[in-house]
């Protein structure tokens, strides 16, 4: 298990948010969070000049995936899911596909060229290519 793990997040978090307040219970949007961050696969390979992050996201178009870096160097890749509503008078007799956050934060090395980062995403799979140097 790296350090980059959900867990290790989660732990992380939790930590900076005992520090801030006083109470011991994380927030909701913290346990929605990193429960996305447990549930959401991501494969990460390394080239000489680049990252490349493959996460997997099933029932989302690309429009509803948002990649974004924040604090300069973590990159964020997160959509949602949500059930479609009921048009046609029929109902759901069983409901067993997760209708909820996807999410996966990553962070990024110190010499990432934050401007030459791209996102693909193509079939509920978001590939985001993160250079490192100038």
């Amino acid at each position: 298990m790296g350090f980059d793990s959900p867990l290790f997040d989660a732990l992380h978090h939790l930590v900076d948010d005992n520090d801030k307040s006083t109470t011991n219970a994380p927030t909701q949007t913290y346990v929605c969070d990193a429960k996305a961050m447990a549930a959401t696969p991501a494969d990460v390979k390394e080239y000489p000049n680049s990252y490349v992050f493959i996460i997997d996201m099933p029932g989302l178009k690309s429009g509803e995936i948002k990649v974004q870096v924040e604090d300069d160097n973590v990159l964020v890749i997160s959509g949602e899911r949500k059930r479609e509503e009921e048009k046609d008078g029929g109902k759901y007799v069983r409901m067993e596909r997760r209708i909820d956050k996807f999410m996966r934060k990553f962070v990024l090395p110190e010499n990432t060229n934050i401007e030459a980062t791209s996102a693909v995403c193509q079939d509920g799979d978001c590939t985001e290519a993160a250079s490192a140097g100038a």
